[in-house]
C-alpha cells in the first residue's frame, strides 16, 4: 500500500485542492500520513500568489527533497509539487527543480492517484527530466459528490463555489494560473452544504476567486436574458444564499472573497434577510484613488467604494466589513497614501490587511517603469498599519459589555460573527466551553486585535483562573 503525505500551502481554496486530492487518494487505496518520513511519496501542494509565497513553496520542496536524501529507507521517495506553482511555471520548473519526480497542474487533482501508480511504474532515469502533467488551461471545477477529506476542524469546512477570474486587474496573475471564471450551480452547492451540515459543521464559508460572480457567467451565456447584466448584479449568489439559508440546523454561512464591483442593492438586503449569513464580508478594495484603481484596472471608482461601504452599512446594521489594500503598486505618489490613509480613517474597518505590491512576472503592471522602492513600500505598509492598529482597538474597546455568539474553536479560544477562520481575531473564553458548538458569551477586555469574554453570570476572577491554567 502506497503512503502519501501532503503539504499544502497558501489560501483556503488551495485548501480545497489539497482536501480533493486527499479525497481520491483514499478512493484509490493509498494511504495519507501526516510524517513525510513515512511516506512513499509527498505532495507539495503550492502557492504562486506573490513572491513570498513562491518563496515558501520553494523552500517546502527542497526542505523535502534534502530530508529523503537523508533517510536511507525512504531515498526512493518520490516527490511532487502540485497547485498554482506548477500550472503557473509548468515550462521553467522541470528543468529549475530537477529532485522534483513530478509536476501536476489544477487539472490534475482528481488524477492524482493514477499520476503517482504511473510514477512507480516507470524508473526514471539519473538525467531524465522530472515529468509534467500539467495542461496548459485549467477547466476544472468540483462537484458536490467529489471524493474530498476534510482537512479544516469538524466544526467548519470550506465550499468552492467557483472557480477561475474574469477580471483584468494588472497587478494579478491569478486569471492567468486558473483561468475563466465557471460557477458551480446553485443545486450543487446546496447538495454539498447539506450534506457538511448533517455532519455536524457549524459554519460554512463560501470561497471563490470571486464569489460575488457567482452564476453571472452563465447568465451572460442565456441568448435572451430577462434584463441587462449590470441590473441583476448579485442574483445568482441572492438565489444561493436563500436556498442556504432554508437548510435546517444551526449554523453560519460565511461570504469570502467578494469583489466590490459586483456587490448590489439586492445582495445586501439578501444578507440582513438570511439570519444565518454572518454579518461579516470580506472585501479586497485595494485601493481608494482613483488614479490608483484605474491603473489597477479595478472596475471601481472611489465615490463607488464609498458609497458601496455605506449602504452595506446602512443595509446590514452591525456588520463587519474586512477589506485589504496595496501600497507600494506602481506610480502611487504620497497624495494617494494620504487619501488612502483618510479613508482607513473614516471608514473604521473592523478588519483590515496590507499587502506591499509585489511586481509578478507576467502581470501588466509588472512591466510599468514607475515602480516602488521596496524601503519605500515598507514604510507606507507601517504607516497604514499603525493607523489601523488604533482603529481596530477602538472597535474591539466599543464591545465591552455586548453579549455575542461564538464558535469554540479550541480549548478557551472561539470565534464571532466578525472573525473568519486563520485571518481575523480571536475571543478567548473559558476553556470548559465544549469546542465546536456554539456559545453566547459577554465581552469583558481587549487585546489590540483580540476580545476576551464570559458566559453570562461568570465572574472576572474564574475567567482569570481559567486562562492561568491554559
Amino acid at each position: 500500500m502506497i503512503k502519501v503525505s501532503l503539504v499544502s500551502l497558501g489560501c483556503a481554496k488551495n485548501l480545497v485542492d489539497s482536501e480533493i486530492m486527499v479525497g481520491h487518494l483514499h478512493q484509490a487505496g493509498m494511504t495519507v500520513v501526516p510524517d513525510a518520513a513515512q511516506a512513499d511519496v509527498v505532495i507539495v501542494n503550492t502557492c504562486s500568489f506573490i513572491d513570498s509565497s513562491k518563496e515558501e513553496s520553494i523552500g517546502h520542496i527542497l526542505e523535502v527533497h534534502q530530508h529523503r536524501g537523508l533517510r536511507k529507507r525512504r531515498r526512493e521517495q518520490k516527490l511532487i509539487v502540485a497547485g498554482c506553482m506548477s500550472q503557473r511555471f509548468s515550462k521553467e520548473l522541470p528543468g529549475e527543480i530537477p529532485e522534483v519526480d513530478a509536476f501536476i497542474g489544477l487539472d490534475q487533482i482528481t488524477k492524482v492517484a493514477p499520476i503517482i501508480e504511473e510514477i512507480f511504474a516507470k524508473e526514471r532515469g539519473r538525467d531524465a527530466a522530472p515529468a509534467s502533467f500539467v495542461t496548459p488551461r485549467s477547466t476544472y471545477i468540483p462537484d458536490y459528490d467529489t471524493p474530498r477529506f476534510r482537512l479544516t476542524p469538524r466544526h467548519f469546512a470550506y465550499i468552492k463555489i467557483a472557480e477561475g477570474c474574469n477580471h483584468p486587474c494588472t497587478f494579478c496573475i491569478i486569471p492567468q494560473i486558473r483561468g475563466r471564471h465557471r460557477s458551480r450551480t446553485v443545486e450543487s452547492v446546496v447538495a454539498e452544504a447539506r450534506q457538511l451540515v448533517a455532519e455536524g459543521v457549524k459554519e460554512i464559508n463560501l470561497i471563490s476567486q470571486d464569489t460575488t460572480f457567482f452564476g453571472m457567467d452563465r447568465w451572460e451565456q442565456r441568448p435572451n436574458p430577462r434584463s441587462p447584466v449590470d441590473s441583476a448584479r448579485g442574483d445568482a449568489l441572492t438565489t444561493l444564499l436563500h436556498e442556504l439559508n432554508a437548510i435546517e440546523g444551526e449554523f453560519w454561512i460565511r461570504l469570502l472573497y467578494t469583489h466590490p464591483a459586483h456587490w448590489s442593492d439586492e445582495l445586501i438586503a439578501t444578507i440582513a434577510a438570511c439570519p444565518k449569513v454572518a454579518r461579516y464580508v470580506d472585501m479586497p478594495l485595494q485601493h481608494v484613488s482613483d488614479r490608483m484603481l484605474e491603473m489597477m484596472q479595478r472596475e471601481t471608482s472611489g465615490a463607488y467604494i464609498r458609497d458601496l461601504i455605506r449602504r452595506i452599512r446602512a443595509g446590514v446594521p452591525g456588520i463587519a466589513v474586512r477589506t485589504t489594500f496595496i501600497v507600494g503598486f506602481p506610480g502611487e505618489t504620497e497624495a494617494d497614501v494620504d487619501e488612502l490613509c483618510a479613508f482607513i480613517e473614516d471608514a473604521r474597518f473592523e478588519r483590515l490587511g496590507v499587502f506591499r505590491y509585489s511586481q509578478e512576472e507576467g502581470t501588466r503592471a509588472a512591466k510599468l517603469d514607475v515602480q516602488i522602492p521596496a524601503k519605500e513600500k515598507e514604510r507606507r505598509w507601517h504607516r497604514l498599519m499603525a493607523r489601523q492598529k488604533e482603529i481596530a482597538a477602538d472597535v474591539s474597546a466599543r464591545q465591552i459589555g455586548r453579549t455575542l455568539k461564538v464558535l469554540v474553536e479550541e480549548p478557551g479560544v472561539a470565534r464571532g460573527e466578525a472573525d473568519a477562520p486563520d485571518i481575523d481575531g480571536r475571543v478567548y473564553v473559558p476553556r470548559e466551553l465544549p469546542v465546536g458548538e456554539f456559545a453566547e458569551v459577554k465581552i469583558t477586555g481587549h487585546r489590540d486585535y483580540d476580545l476576551l469574554a464570559l458566559p453570562p453570570g461568570q465572574k472576572p476572577a474564574e475567567f482569570k483562573v481559567a486562562r492561568q491554567a491554559q
